[in-house]
């Protein structure tokens, strides 16, 4: 009843007319938006496939009652064979890097007349896992992982216990690049030993004093190109002091901002090793813009061999990995019947490509000893 007498209108009937029509098919995300969760949310604890916290729970479960939701024939077959999407998953399409695999991935995926969708996860572990609950709820055929896995104990536990359900359920899993704890099929760069070959091919030039821009090590990418890298300087009695380390984001801006950072700390080596293209390009920007000489004063040398590294002023000194071909290898273990046993690994070899942007150090050019 109002105020002014009128009896106020019957509220229940008015949420009744808010449910989709019974005639229609009540939806997973309808259920979703209902409760206010997620759609993973939603599809977690629907399928009891992951412990959900209690209140969210019982908020899915009333509103699944409320709506009298009933599960998609169509929905839960898209884990079988007969589902048409492959739900590609990587830190950032914008690198270079990861649009050389993607175009890989997406071309053979055309030939099995396969639909991706792709997301960039901007390296935040929480997003990865998110993204991989969506893909579940929408029973992709298979979940590709482009890029490194994260040295993070409570990162493994919450992707296996997402991808775990999803692959007894069918779904298939491959992942580029080293994911320790997942038992699933992999396309893995060698990156340790890549860099491991760079550094004895820098030491070959007559480099002594070495410096590394590099990202978080936290991702394995960035730990076992480091490892590599400051391995075999040690197997040649080369020290690389942690002044000579510099760490910065994994992107063109983090090479400039470590690459400046290293000319503020004053003197220079003859050699610097940044462990991706994208953070040579930011680092030879920085050099450049600080009037310092590449590769008169400083060396500068990356890994990948993204395209564009061979067109810049000096073309650049880097590893060679065979993007295109990493791309298509993970989506053909991704279409193939699952190994009965045990996960199967491919690995690509990286090629060391010198260039311009790397020379003996001066004192060597000039008859005298290496620096």
């Amino acid at each position: 009843m109002t105020a002014d007498g009128v009896r106020s209108p019957d509220r229940r009937h008015e949420r009744q007319n808010d449910r989709p029509n019974d005639r229609q098919h009540v939806t997973l995300q309808d259920v979703a938006r209902q409760a206010g969760v997620s759609l993973a949310t939603a599809s977690r604890v629907l399928n009891g496939t992951a412990q959900v916290r209690a209140d969210l729970r019982e908020r899915v479960l009333a509103a699944a009652g409320e709506l009298a939701y009933t599960p998609n024939a169509h929905a839960q077959a898209l884990a079988s064979s007969n589902s048409k999407v492959i739900g590609v998953i990587c830190h950032d399409v914008s690198d270079p890097y990861f649009a050389a695999i993607a175009r890989g991935v997406m071309r053979t995926a055309a030939d099995h007349e396969l639909l991706v969708m792709l997301a960039s996860t901007f390296r935040d572990p929480a997003r990865e896992i998110e993204y991989i609950a969506t893909l579940r709820a929408q029973r992709a055929r298979a979940i590709l992982l482009i890029g490194s896995g994260f040295e993070d104990r409570d990162w493994e536990r919450s992707m296996g216990a997402e991808l775990d359900p999803y692959q007894r359920a069918g779904g298939r899993v491959a992942v580029v690049s080293r994911h320790r704890s997942l038992k699933v099929d992999t396309v893995l760069p060698q990156n340790r030993e890549g860099a491991a070959a760079l550094a004895r091919a820098l030491l070959d030039l007559g480099h002594r004093d070495f410096a590394v821009l590099t990202g978080p090590r936290a991702l394995t990418t960035v730990a076992d190109r480091f490892g590599g890298f400051a391995a075999a300087l040690a197997e040649a009695g080369v020290p690389l002091p942690p002044e000579r380390i510099v760490e910065a984001g994994f992107t063109r801006d983090g090479g400039y901002a470590a690459a400046t950072e290293l000319i503020r700390r004053g003197t220079l080596p003859t050699c610097v090793f940044a462990v991706t293209d994208v953070m040579a390009i930011g680092a030879l920007a920085a050099f450049r813009d600080s009037g310092v000489d590449v590769p008169g004063e400083v060396s500068l040398a990356g890994f990948d061999d993204i395209p564009i590294v061979r067109d810049l002023t000096p073309p650049l000194t880097t590893v060679a990995l065979p993007l295109d071909l990493m791309g298509e290898r993970v989506m053909e273990l991704a279409v193939r019947e699952p190994a009965p046993r045990r996960s199967r690994v491919e690995r690509m070899a990286g090629e060391v490509v010198l260039r311009t942007s790397t020379a003996a150090p001066r004192g060597a050019r000039t008859g005298g000893s290496p620096q």
